[in-house]
């Protein structure tokens, strides 16, 4: 989004921010702003009644702009709309004082936040919303004969834009006309699915991911057909195109082609890097045990030694809504930074954000070995070692 009047200062004290979302993946940004107790100030639409000088009664929809002290949040991931319910706490010629209201969050639209308590990671968050460096511009058709799945990376999120779906015949002895026609009906459609949902003006990397060759004959298909349709856009971002492999054609197996060398070269993406971190993580968990930890108890305890090389944690944590252990959250990540340590943090709409989340939503790659823990778990942290 962009940053209209940023009055958050270094004492983080109760102070507001001021932000126009531009496009569907600030509502997830906004999303993980948002807490209970915030207050927040937006346009938004009111049913309100009416009485006539005859007596007879009716009811309009009228724009005003309210304040709501925030109580309920809820983010649909699909169509990334995001509705806040709360109380309303400013004065307003519509809605009484303590009247409950439902604000719908509108791209182009600014709305204010206030907070009691500015903390490190909504600060990172913003600054990341804000920064047009960090917006994501790479797709990936990842597929397998018969079945395929069109999506945008973002460093937030992975979203889904077109499944495709079609029917292959097995080849028979002697024949595979039914084969190869309904081969080319499923390129087809996949071709006019990239066409449809992917916008080149911003994607600068189209990946291509698949086991085996379907990558490849896709690819020359998509080209022998640019160039007999004369389809310029496909012609233009010919090099744009990355084949990469993959284990199956459906998203979750993208987490595999995000950590090959050659797309992180590439692309540059903070998806990319946590991917490849969560990787390194597992590979250290296999071979090198004591340097790999998971579960809050044990990584605080690896925190207090000044052991964690690199944290990974979900950034569904920071959105608990017990203050005390969202704090506990914030400081284990303020810690690890101060002690020279890296923080990743993983989107929850991620596929590696969901494989975290798994682990708990907290793990750490250690700088040295330290012997195996035997407390057991607090109630805060799911999964044990």
């Amino acid at each position: 989004p962009k940053c209209v009047f940023n009055a958050v200062e270094h004492d983080r004290v109760t102070l507001q921010v001021t932000l126009i979302p531009e496009e569907a993946e600030d509502m997830w940004h906004t999303y993980n702003l948002l807490q209970v107790g915030d207050s927040l100030r937006a346009s938004t639409f009111r049913k309100v009644q009416t009485e006539s000088s005859t007596g007879s009664v009716g009811s309009s929809r009228v724009r005003t702009t309210l304040t709501l002290c925030v109580e309920t949040i809820d983010f649909d991931s699909q169509a990334c709309q995001l509705r806040v319910k709360g109380t309303n706490i400013q004065e307003n010629q519509y809605v009484k004082m303590g009247a409950y209201h439902t604000i719908e969050l509108e791209l182009n639209r600014k709305f204010t936040l206030a907070k009691k308590l500015w903390d490190s990671v909504v600060l990172d968050r913003i600054e990341q919303a804000c920064d047009p460096a960090q917006k994501a511009d790479v797709a990936a058709v990842v597929m397998q004969e018969g079945l395929a799945n069109i999506v945008l990376v973002t460093p937030a999120m992975t979203l889904l834009r077109a499944k495709v779906e079609v029917t292959i015949p097995r080849k028979r002895k002697g024949s595979c006309a039914q084969h190869d026609k309904a081969l080319e009906r499923f390129y087809e459609a996949v071709m006019q699915g990239i066409l449809r949902h992917i916008n080149f003006d911003v994607v600068k990397c189209v990946l291509v991911a698949s086991p085996g060759f379907v990558k490849d004959q896709f690819i020359g298909y998509l080209l022998r057909e640019a160039v007999r349709q004369d389809c310029k856009v496909l012609l233009e971002n010919r090099p744009k195109f990355m084949l990469v492999h993959s284990s199956s054609g459906h998203k979750y197996s993208l987490k595999g082609s995000l950590c090959e060398i050659s797309v992180l070269c590439t692309c540059h993406l903070q998806a990319a890097g946590e991917v490849k971190a969560l990787e390194d993580f597992y590979k250290m968990l296999q071979h090198e045990p004591d340097r790999a930890f998971y579960g809050l108890a044990h990584v605080e305890k690896a925190n207090e030694a000044m052991a964690i090389d690199i944290l990974l944690i979900s950034d569904e944590l920071f959105r608990h809504q017990d203050v005390a252990t969202r704090s506990r959250y914030v400081q284990l990540v303020d810690s690890v930074k101060d002690n020279g340590g890296t923080v990743r943090i993983f989107s929850s709409l991620h596929v590696s954000g969901e494989q975290l989340n798994q682990l708990s939503g907290v793990a750490a790659i250690l700088r040295f070995p330290i012997a195996d823990m035997s407390e057991p778990e607090d109630d805060s942290s799911s999964d044990d070692d």
